[in-house]
C-alpha cells in the first residue's frame, strides 16, 4: 500500500545522543543511534522503499522524562521540539511532529504543550512513559491529581497524547534481576506501559476528561487481549472502582492503538475485534524495528482492503486532521 502514515518513527537531538540506554544490544545501539540523527537521506530512502508518505516524529524514549531538574527539562524540551520543528519545516510533506513535554513541571509542559501545538504546528503529544522526581528515586504517572489541568488543556486543545514505554526505576525493576534479556521490548516495556496505561483508565480520567485521545504502541501492549479478564475482575471490586463506564466502554472510545513493532496478524485481528477498524494506525517503530519489515507484513496481512486503507492512512488523517493534504515524495517508486 503507497500512501502510509507511520507513527512512534523517533528521532534524537545531540544532547541526548550519549545518554541512551544500551537496552540488551549494546551493538546494535550504535546503528539505531546513527539513525534517530538521520532524517534525511537513509529514512526518506527506507520511507520511499516502504510506500510510507508521511512520518510523525518524535524524540526517543526516555528523553525528557528521565531528567531530574525541572528547570532543565524545560530548557531541553523547548530544544527538541524547536529542533523537531526545523526538521518538519524543511520537509513539511514528509514530516511532522509530536511534541515532548517537560511533566517534571506540569504547569510549565501546559506552556510546551500550548506553544507546540499553536505556535509550532504540531499534532500531539508523545511522553516516554514516567517522568522522574527531583531526587531521581520516585516516579510521577500522569493519574495523578498534579495532572489534572494538564489533561484539561490536552482535551480543550484536541490532540492525542501517545504514551511510550521507558524501563522502570531500579527500585522497581527487582522482578528482572538476573534476566536483563526481558528488560526494553522484551518483555519489561510492555508490562509498565500495560500498567501506566491502566492506571489512566481506572482512575476516573477519561470520566473528567472524555475527549481525552491515548495511543498505544505495540498493538496496545497487550491491553485489547486482556480486556475481558480485567473487566472480569474488577466487576468483583464493588464500590472500589472510580469509573463510571466498564473498562471496555473506554479502550473503545479513547484509546488508539499502533501496528508499532507487532508485526503480527492474529494479534491485529484480534484487536480490530476488539476495538474496531477506527481505532487502529498503522506504524513501524523505526529505527528499532524496520520500516521495511513492517511494511511488507502490512501490505500483505490477511485483512480487508477497506481496513488496510483505514489503518495506513484514513484513520491518521481523522485522529490527526492538521496532517497536509498532500503528502509524500512523487519521485518515489509505485509498490504495492
Amino acid at each position: 500500500m503507497q500512501g502510509k502514515i507511520g507513527f512512534e518513527e523517533h528521532f534524537n537531538i545531540r544532547q541526548f545522543d550519549h545518554d541512551l540506554p544500551p537496552y540488551v544490544n549494546p551493538q546494535g545501539m550504535i546503528q539505531i543511534r546513527r539513525q534517530l540523527l538521520d532524517v534525511a537521506d537513509e529514512r526518506l530512502g527506507e520511507m520511499d522503499a516502504s510506500g510510507i508518505a508521511y512520518s510523525l516524529l518524535s524524540l526517543t524514549a526516555p528523553g525528557i522524562q528521565a531528567i531530574t531538574d525541572p528547570q532543565e527539562a524545560v530548557t531541553l524540551a523547548r530544544q527538541a521540539n524547536d529542533a523537531l520543528a526545523g526538521i518538519d519545516a524543511a520537509n513539511p510533506a514528509r514530516y511532522g511532529g509530536m511534541a515532548a513535554l517537560p511533566l517534571q513541571d506540569p504547569q510549565a509542559a501546559i506552556a510546551e504543550l500550548e506553544r507546540s501545538v499553536t505556535q509550532l504546528g504540531f499534532h500531539g503529544v508523545m511522553v516516554n512513559g514516567f517522568t522522574n522526581t527531583p531526587d531521581g528515586n520516585g516516579a510521577w504517572y500522569y493519574d495523578h491529581e498534579r495532572y489534572l489541568p494538564f489533561w484539561e488543556r490536552v482535551e480543550s486543545l484536541g490532540v492525542p497524547v501517545y504514551l511510550h514505554p521507558r524501563n522502570p526505576l531500579p527500585a522497581n525493576a527487582g522482578i528482572y534481576e538476573g534476566h536483563p534479556e526481558l528488560m526494553g521490548a522484551v518483555w519489561e516495556f510492555t508490562v509498565e506501559t500495560a500498567t501506566h496505561a491502566l492506571r489512566l483508565f481506572t482512575s476516573g480520567l477519561f470520566d473528567r476528561f472524555p475527549g481525552v485521545k491515548l495511543v498505544l504502541g505495540h498493538l496496545g501492549e497487550t491491553l485489547p487481549h486482556f480486556e475481558w479478564r480485567i473487566e472480569h475482575r474488577l466487576a468483583m471490586m464493588g464500590d472500589r472502582i472510580k469509573t463510571k463506564e466498564p473498562l471496555r466502554h473506554y479502550l473503545q472510545t479513547n484509546l488508539y492503538v499502533t501496528t508499532s513493532g507487532n508485526f503480527h496478524t492474529p494479534a491485529l485481528s484480534n484487536v480490530l475485534t476488539e476495538l474496531g477498524t477506527d481505532h487502529v494506525l498503522f506504524s513501524s517503530d523505526y529505527p528499532y524495528e524496520s520500516m521495511r519489515e513492517a511494511a511488507d507484513w502490512f501490505d500483505n496481512a490477511d485483512i480487508r482492503e477497506n481496513d488496510r486503507a483505514k489503518i495506513g492512512q484514513a484513520n491518521a488523517r481523522r485522529l490527526f486532521p492538521n496532517i497536509p493534504a498532500v503528502i509524500g515524495n512523487p519521485a518515489a517508486s509505485t509498490r504495492g
